[in-house]
């Protein structure tokens, strides 16, 4: 556009639009840009999923910088930038008759690290076929304390991923164990395991999925920051994918809302740490 036009639909002078072409930017323009640099950087190294808060909590409590949540949100809407958000979905279970009472009735809390675990499956396609993967949370720490990969669905995925999390954790007699009624963990090795290390089991409602709400939340993230993301080529891209999004992302640096916006391993150092001063 010719720049007497410009001048008039802007309703300036041509003086006044050299003068504010040629007008250097702002202090506060100056500080958007640098912050925006570190914005992206931060959502670069979140592997492109982090939303506006996940972001401000990493400048906040990870680098020290104090700025608002809106403005962060505003400067990623500027720079095209957005976290991910996928519905999960289900992986197919024959519900059977629970064994176990729900001894969780929805109230998923504890007071200390391995005292109530949530456990559940999961399915995702590849080219040379399904992947079923097993997690144990920890409901404190919302720590994947174990989890289990296979081609298969029997009862052997669910007992390794227990037997995972008994062998890093010892948890005491009497922890919880939570699950919903797939006949996976209402089989009698799942059980057995179970009362070889004192654990007790707890079953929720069939087909109830706030039943095990935690369980949901973390496959929802899986599946939309990791799963959903790539068309996977084989079962063996996939399941590394997984274990490296588990070990090397979700426990150790991925910052969760019901932690204040800390990693579960940085959760439970802090509680460990306050633990010992007491």
């Amino acid at each position: 556009m010719p720049v007497a036009a410009t001048c008039r639909v802007l309703g300036i002078s041509r003086s006044g639009l050299y003068d504010a072409m040629n007008r250097p930017p702002s202090t506060r323009a100056i500080a958007d840009q640098a912050l925006t640099a570190t914005i992206t950087a931060i959502h670069h190294g979140s592997r492109a999923t982090y939303g506006a808060p996940r972001v401000h909590a990493e400048l906040r409590l990870g680098l020290g910088v104090a700025c608002g949540r809106k403005r962060v949100a505003r400067l990623m809407r500027a720079a095209g930038l957005i976290g991910v958000c996928h519905r999960r979905k289900r992986c197919g279970q024959r519900p059977l008759p629970a064994p176990h009472d729900d001894l969780v009735q929805r109230r998923f809390t504890a007071n200390g690290p391995d005292r109530l675990w949530c456990t559940d499956i999961t399915e995702h396609p590849t080219g040379t076929g399904k992947v079923y993967c097993a997690a144990v949370l920890d409901v404190f720490t919302r720590k994947i304390v174990g989890w289990s990969i296979a081609d298969h669905m029997r009862s052997e995925l669910v007992v390794d991923a227990l037997q995972m999390a008994i062998w890093r954790r010892h948890p005491a007699p009497g922890a919880i164990v939570h699950a919903d009624r797939g006949s996976q963990y209402t089989s009698w090795i799942f059980g057995h395991r179970l009362r070889e290390a004192g654990l007790l089991g707890s079953m929720g409602r069939v087909a109830s999925s706030v039943d095990n709400t935690m369980m949901e939340s973390f496959w929802s993230s899986m599946q939309r920051e990791l799963l959903d993301r790539h068309a996977w080529s084989s079962r063996e891209e996939l399941a590394s994918a997984i274990f490296e999004w588990i070990e090397g992302f979700y426990n150790p640096v991925r910052r969760h809302s019901g932690l204040g916006y800390r990693s579960p391993n940085d959760f439970e150092d802090l509680h460990t740490a306050a633990t010992a001063a007491a």
